[in-house]
C-alpha cells in the first residue's frame, strides 16, 4: 500500500512538472509572436498609460464581448467604466498625497478585457513582456540615432480582472512570472477581494 501510495504520488508531481513546462512554453510562444515589429503608426488600442515610478497593472471590462468575430462590443458602464475611473481616482490620490508614498509616484497600464477570458489571457501577456524582452538601448538606427520604440513596462502587480473565471486564469499566468494580482473572487454566497501570492496555489472554482 506505501510502495503504491508513493508511485502515485510521483506519477501525480512529474504529470504537474510536465504541465508547468507546457503552459510556460505557450506563454513564450504568445508572448514571442505578439512582441513582434508592428508597423508604424501602430499603437494599443482600448489601453491606458501612466507614467511612474511603479507601475501596476490593470486589467477591467470595459467593453461588452463583440458579435460578428469582433472581440469587443459595446462600452459597459458601471462594470467597466466606473470600476476605471475607481482605479485612476485612487491612484491620483495616492500621488497627491506626500505622506503616503513620499518621492515616488505610481503609475499604470490599464488594459481592456472585453468581458472575454480569451482576449483577457492575451492582454495579460503585456505585463509579462517587459521580464522576458532583451534590452534594445544599444541598438541604433542606420542613420546613427536610436529607435523610436515603446518599451513594455515593469508591473509589480495587477488589478483584476471581474469575472472569477478570468481572474484565476490571469492568476495563472502572472504568478509564474511573480507578478502580485488583486482579484475578485465571486461564488454564490459572496464576493470577496483575494491578493494572489506567486508562491501560492490557486484553487479553481
Amino acid at each position: 500500500m506505501t510502495l503504491r501510495g508513493g508511485f502515485e504520488r510521483a506519477w501525480i508531481g512529474s504529470h504537474r512538472s510536465v504541465c508547468c513546462w507546457v503552459l510556460l512554453l505557450a506563454c513564450y510562444f504568445l508572448i514571442a509572436s505578439a512582441a513582434k515589429p508592428k508597423m508604424p503608426g501602430h499603437t494599443h488600442l482600448n489601453s491606458i498609460r501612466i507614467d511612474g515610478d511603479i507601475s501596476l497593472g490593470g486589467l477591467f471590462p470595459v467593453h461588452a464581448r463583440g458579435n460578428d468575430g469582433k472581440a469587443c462590443g459595446e462600452l459597459k458602464k458601471e462594470k467597466g467604466i466606473h470600476r476605471l475611473e475607481a482605479m485612476l481616482f485612487a491612484l491620483d490620490r495616492i500621488n497627491n498625497d506626500n505622506e503616503l508614498l513620499p518621492n515616488i509616484t505610481l503609475g499604470a497600464r490599464i488594459l481592456d478585457t472585453c468581458s472575454r477570458d480569451t482576449h483577457a489571457l492575451e492582454q495579460s501577456l503585456t505585463f509579462v513582456q517587459a521580464l522576458i524582452e532583451k534590452d534594445s538601448t544599444d541598438v541604433k538606427c542606420l542613420s546613427g540615432g536610436p529607435p523610436i520604440i515603446t518599451k513594455p513596462e515593469r508591473v509589480v502587480g495587477v488589478i483584476g480582472a471581474s469575472a472569477s473565471s478570468v481572474s484565476i486564469m490571469v492568476a495563472n499566468i502572472l504568478r509564474l512570472f511573480k507578478i502580485y494580482c488583486l482579484m475578485r473572487l465571486n461564488d454564490t454566497a459572496k464576493s470577496t477581494v483575494q491578493m494572489v501570492n506567486p508562491q501560492d496555489p490557486i484553487d479553481p472554482l
